[in-house]
């Protein structure tokens, strides 16, 4: 593709962009009209609405809005008629009507027929309000019939409301009457919630109660016929079966039912694994080979999927077959190769040659995740030659692009190349036979056993993607390119992928313009409604963050490859533009979205909880305002092409200044920054011995590495009075980096020359800013020490008497009483924590998931009601007032690094409305800590800048405790004011 077919191409999708806001503009309108009973202005604009996405030939949400349209119809008739009944009733009571009157009571009758909408589409959080200020305008305007009307809806509302919880109560129950595998009693439950939903007409709970009876009818055939097949298995080989072992082979068999489950339903892979190891267990206790075989093919494919989700494959809704680089874990692959290798034998020793092929396919990509190429090579042969003995040409097609992806994996380019070739050749041979094979006219044929052309014509095309990557690989860019174009095909996630790649290969081909223009349209496609509307449904919570974060980090490498272009063409200025827009910009919507909605609760309106896509970056200006409001130094670090890092110093004055180094890569800087934390020799709370003794230089090696690195080629620009901030802004490994502790060529460590603190992005400063300046709370500060622990992954987490002793000392600094021990329940906290100005917790906390799938909890007292532990995903959806939040716990600091910066602790506390949080990068300990703390709130109150008082703290920690894993944990994020 030439620079101006891209441009052409990338103009055609800015403007289809631009017609598609619109038209979402214009449908949101219109609903709005619609809420507020303005019918013909809602006409309008739903149709100019539906006409731009009919010539868009956008076909997604044109029935939405002919609903939308159909029921305006529906009310307003309903509403005419109601309204000529209402005249009528007046005429015969000799009433006249005012125009005023008469324009009251319609509102009133739309508003009311509005309601009836709602009701019937199962929307009971909104139907109520309709049918209240419907029931108010009858009563104003003497409307009987109507009044009685709203009445009984309003009672009839409530009751479906309340059995629909009931069914879905019901619904949960059976859910855990299944899981203790009482399959009648469960049945029963969902029998009953079926039985609701079908009295209040709510099609989707009927459903689901229909769909658990329907897996729950199936698995009880399975378990039949398998425990038939193990008796008769038994009879052949002349085995008597005792009624002992015939239940305990049934159990087992249960056992392997309830894993297939939940691995096929994709519903929780550690439940399906856990059933699967018990059924494999019983299977080889009664010599039950079939069973056996069967739970090791899906503890496979399980492990598998599991390596998948913890490696973070999952990209653009596409699995990644990038094997290039080693998996940040191995342990989830390195058992689905164990598992499949034992099945191998077993499957081969049953001559199930379907199940060989399944498994061998699986462990082909497990070794490759491993790095061991070579096996997964040889294992993937073995797959290709069992799909060419059953002439399965799918089969055939699917072993030859993954050999394909093995051999560029391992370096063997023209091998890749021929596979891929392979491979394509045979989807588009098949597309082409499925495609005109002709329907059968007999009018009881089955349906076809062929997977769908459009299906097929996707792998073909995704095979062509992979054939360019081979050919980038080897450096043929002209054949990469023109692969990579016959690859598009109207999937946004594939042609977005493509677009991303045309762009790395003009980069390395050194076509720098056409580079910048296909990765800008790379990202203008990750960006689309198309992508975002799929996240239109979810709640504003943790799951809904997440899947915006999962988009955002979608994207990041194109970011990250144009910034590389951008400053290879000496245009660094827009390349700190695109390093800003790669950060923390779920975060940035998301603290925007609370600010207006505290806004607009606080006017005494309601904000509707929707994730509209990323707000815009900011642009140069912008950035140097924030550095000048700031009054601070701001770092800004990219890692580019996984070595090179970028540094920008942005100054108070505006003046931006580029660094760029290049690090050793035999040495990678995810290395240094794991070797760095290893030298500091943490470990966990009250587990780390207090030395007074000098710091070694073999201990400090590491982080002098990382000062020369990070700081050295930066430090004639950094300020020279101590006072004067300087505000990081990492990037991945970085948020691990403790900037503290870095020693220049004279040892000393760079927290006595600057004034320190760290945020996700130059734009959360400007917004966590603008939370510090808000009205301040009212009410105290929440202090928590040593609570009395809760137990966990079933030990009890040990006791902190330092910690108590520093919940004491600074309560009695803060004219404040400390929630100790049993006090410090999590219910207590709660209830407190709204309206505190500043909130301390001195306790444990964990790097896990405790609820939710945010990682990190605090950890408080247990009180019979709840396990003791405040969990990062509800902080998130916490509001908070307070000015600042102290972590003086273990790890709190750390969580799951993404292009959002760290999910855990502190994110949450920032989403939740905390400007500054203090938060710890490793396992502090106990009374190193306590002191430090103390130290931190005695120089709060001497001077209110939060980083000179951290500052100060660890200076003074410092010389009773040299060593930087006393004193060097904890670091400000957010504002310092």
């Amino acid at each position: 593709m030439s620079l101006a077919q891209t441009q052409d191409h990338l103009a055609q999708t800015a403007n289809r962009d631009k017609q598609l806001k619109v038209a979402s503009q214009l449908y949101q309108r219109g609903l709005g009209q619609l809420d507020t009973a303005q019918f013909e202005a809602a006409i309008v604009s739903l149709q100019q609405s539906l006409k731009i996405y009919r010539e868009l030939d956008d076909k997604f949400i044109e029935p939405y809005i002919l609903f939308h349209l159909r029921q305006i119809e529906l009310i307003q008739t309903e509403s005419a008629r109601a309204f000529k009944q209402y005249q009528q009733s007046l005429l015969q009571q000799n009433i006249a009507l005012s125009p005023e009157i008469k324009k009251r009571a319609l509102e009133g009758i739309q508003l009311g027929e509005i309601g009836h909408f709602y009701a019937q589409e199962d929307r009971y959080d909104k139907a109520p309000s309709y049918f209240e200020r419907s029931l108010a305008i009858a009563k104003e305007v003497n409307n009987q019939a109507s009044e009685a009307k709203q009445l009984h809806a309003l009672a009839l509302v409530k009751q479906k409301a309340n059995h629909k919880v009931s069914a879905n109560q019901l619904l949960q129950q059976g859910d855990e009457q299944f899981k203790q595998l009482q399959f009648d009693t469960a049945a029963q439950f969902w029998q009953a919630a079926m039985k609701i939903a079908k009295e209040i007409k709510n099609e989707f709970l009927v459903w689901q109660a229909n769909h658990q009876l329907e897996q729950l009818n199936l698995i009880r055939d399975n378990i039949a016929k398998a425990l038939q097949d193990f008796e008769h298995s038994a009879v052949q080989k002349g085995l008597v079966i005792s009624p002992q072992i015939q239940s305990r082979a049934k159990e087992g068999i249960i056992f392997g039912e309830m894993g297939r489950f939940y691995h096929e339903e994709e519903k929780d892979e550690e439940i399906a694994i856990n059933y699967l190891e018990k059924s494999l267990a019983i299977a080889r206790e009664v010599q039950n080979q079939a069973s056996e075989k069967q739970q090791l093919i899906i503890l496979t494919k399980s492990y598998q999927t599991l390596d998948d989700l913890e490696n973070n494959r999952w990209i653009g809704g596409t699995l990644s077959h990038d094997f290039d680089k080693p998996s940040r874990s191995v342990k989830h692959s390195t058992k689905a190769i164990e598992y499949g290798n034992q099945g191998l034998t077993l499957a081969r020793a049953l001559s199930d040659r379907p199940g060989e092929a399944l498994i061998l396919e699986t462990i082909a990509r497990s070794y490759a995740a491993l790095g061991q190429h070579s096996n997964a090579i040889e294992a993937q042969q073995q797959g290709l030659t069992l799909a060419r003995e059953s002439q399965d040409k799918m089969a055939e097609a699917n072993a030859l692009k993954n050999l394909g992806i093995f051999y560029r994996a391992s370096g063997n380019y023209g091998e890749a190349i021929r596979q891929s070739q392979a491979a394509s050749n045979i989807y588009r041979a098949y597309q082409k036979q499925v495609e005109t094979a002709a329907p059968s006219s007999h009018p009881n044929a089955l349906p076809s056993a062929h997977p769908p052309a459009a299906y097929i014509n996707f792998l073909y095309k995704e095979s062509l993607a992979h054939l360019g990557d081979a050919y980038q690989a080897q450096g043929d860019y002209a054949n990469a390119v023109k692969s990579y174009q016959a690859a598009q095909t109207g999937n946004i996630y594939l042609d977005a992928r493509v677009f991303s790649q045309i762009g790395h290969t003009f980069a390395q081909w050194n076509k720098l313009s056409e580079a910048e223009a296909a990765l800008r349209l790379a990202i203008k496609m990750q960006d689309s409604d198309q992508i975002y509307e799929e996240l239109n449904d979810m709640e504003e919570n943790g799951e809904s963050d997440i899947g915006l974060i999962w988009v955002s980090d979608w994207k990041h490498q194109n970011l990250q490859r144009l910034q590389e272009v951008l400053v290879r063409q000496n245009r660094t200025n827009e390349a700190l533009e695109i390093s800003e827009e790669a950060k923390a910009r779920v975060l940035v919507q998301l603290l925007a979205f609370r600010s207006q909605r505290r806004n607009q609760q606080t006017a005494g309106s309601i904000l509707q909880p929707e994730f509209p896509q990323l707000s815009a970056a900011l642009k140069l200006d912008e950035i140097r305002k924030i550095a000048k409001t700031q009054n601070a130094t701001l770092v800004q670090y990219s890692i580019v092409g996984g070595e090179q890092l970028y540094i920008w110093v942005i100054k108070p004055t505006g003046e931006v200044i580029f660094r760029s180094t290049q690090r050793n890569p035999s040495f990678p800087l995810t290395e240094l920054v794991r070797e760095s934390r290893f030298d500091l020799g943490i470990r966990g709370r009250a587990g780390i011995k207090i030395s007074q003794q000098p710091v070694s230089p073999t201990k400090t090696d590491s982080l002098a590495q990382l000062y020369q690195y990070l700081i050295a080629p930066i430090a004639q620009d950094l300020p020279t009075d101590p006072k004067q901030r300087v505000i990081f802004l990492p990037q991945g490994e970085l948020f691990l980096v403790p900037f503290a502790a870095l020693p220049d060529a004279q040892n000393r460590p760079l927290i006595e020359r600057h004034t320190l603190s760290t945020a996700p992005s130059i734009q959360t400063l400007a917004l966590t800013q603008t939370l510090a300046n808000r009205p301040k709370a009212s009410g105290n500060a929440v202090i928590v020490g040593d609570p009395t622990m809760p137990t966990y992954q079933g030990e009890l987490l040990q006791p902190l008497p330092a910690a108590r002793q520093e919940a004491i000392a600074i309560g009695q600094q803060l004219n404040t009483t400390p929630l100790i021990g049993a006090q410090a329940t999590k219910a207590t906290v709660l209830q407190q924590i709204p309206t505190a100005k500043l909130l301390h917790f001195a306790t444990h906390g964990l790097l896990d998931p405790i609820k939710g799938n945010i990682p990190g909890a605090i950890a408080l007292a247990p009180d019979g009601q709840d396990n003791g532990f405040l969990s990062a995903a509800e902080i998130f959806n916490l509001q908070l007032n307070a000015d600042l939040v102290v972590l003086s716990a273990c790890d709190t600091g750390q969580g799951d690094i993404t292009g959002d910066g760290v999910i855990g602790l502190s994110r949450s506390f920032i989403a939740a409305g905390a400007p500054s949080v203090i938060v710890s990068l490793w396992a502090v300990n106990d009374q190193s800590t306590s002191d430090l703390m103390q130290e931190f709130y005695r120089q709060l109150k001497q001077q209110p800048d939060k980083a000179q008082a951290l500052r100060q703290a660890m200076l003074i920690t410092k010389q009773r405790y040299p060593d930087p894993s006393h004193w060097a944990a904890f670091t400000l994020v957010g504002e310092a004011q």
